[in-house]
């Protein structure tokens, strides 16, 4: 089974840019997306054989998530009963037959660090939520979820720490989840690699691969003999952000 997961930073403006030529290609079972900033009525892209599960955000051009799946889940789950998050469309869960999928698009920090503490919360919230799904099946949690873990993760760590997404508190925050049982599956297969999904637009950054990555699968441990690769595209163009994909047997 392959899964693939993308904050595509527009699905409307992406969809320009490549996404049918890619979705064709990487021929994935589940396809999740993030920051897809559409409501269905103007979502122009619909793929024969797979169904959509689309969250979107109150607020018109903002946030949301999308997944397209060919194997039809057992049930579907839109948010995590928290009106602040909800409201902004971050998390989808799928349940299939030996896990639940959840895709999320964690809140930014913002710049000046205004919604630090906001973001602490739901962290408390997404491990609550993973560690309840996972006392019933295995779990894969993936998304954008806005934080280099460790100095390996940003291609200027000295220079960054204390910034939006390197912050002591997110990468403690992701500590916590890791500690509970979880595992980053790419940086457990690649310990040593150093691969981004994130480049910023300024400076010529992703020609100078001067990333961050940001984008994880995540699994229970327990799952993880079932996971046979993670991958990085960073050759897939059409967002700030490039795919990354998880391989389960």
């Amino acid at each position: 089974m392959k899964i693939i997961s993308w904050n595509v930073a527009g699905l409307r403006a992406c969809f320009k840019k490549g996404l049918p030529d890619f979705f064709e290609s990487i021929n994935a079972d589940v396809f999740c997306m993030q920051e897809s900033k559409v409501l269905e009525e103007q979502n122009p892209f619909h793929v024969d054989g797979y169904s959509e599960y689309l969250f979107p955000a109150e607020k018109k051009g903002y946030s949301g998530t999308i997944i397209y799946s060919r194997i039809k889940p057992i049930s579907v789950k839109y948010g995590i009963d928290d009106s602040e998050y909800d409201g902004e469309g971050r998390t989808i869960t799928l349940e299939f037959d030996d896990f639940y999928l959840v895709t999320c698009y964690v809140p930014n920090v913002k710049r000046d660090l205004s919604r630090l503490e906001s973001r602490e919360r739901f962290e408390d919230l997404m491990k609550d939520y993973l560690n309840e799904l996972k006392s019933n099946k295995n779990v894969v949690y993936c998304g954008d979820l806005n934080v280099c873990h460790q100095e390996i993760d940003i291609k200027n760590a000295k220079s960054n720490r204390g910034k939006a997404g390197f912050t002591d508190e997110e990468r403690s925050k992701m500590t916590e989840l890791l500690n509970n049982g979880y595992v980053d599956t790419f940086r457990y297969l690649y310990p040593t690699d150093e691969k981004y999904t994130w480049w910023s637009y300024m400076g010529h950054a992703r020609e100078n691969n001067i990333g961050w990555r940001l984008d994880y699968f995540i699994v229970n441990k327990e799952f993880m003999n079932n996971i046979t690769d993670s991958k990085i595209h960073t050759d897939i163009f059409g967002s700030d952000h490039c795919p990354i994909e998880l391989d389960i047997k």
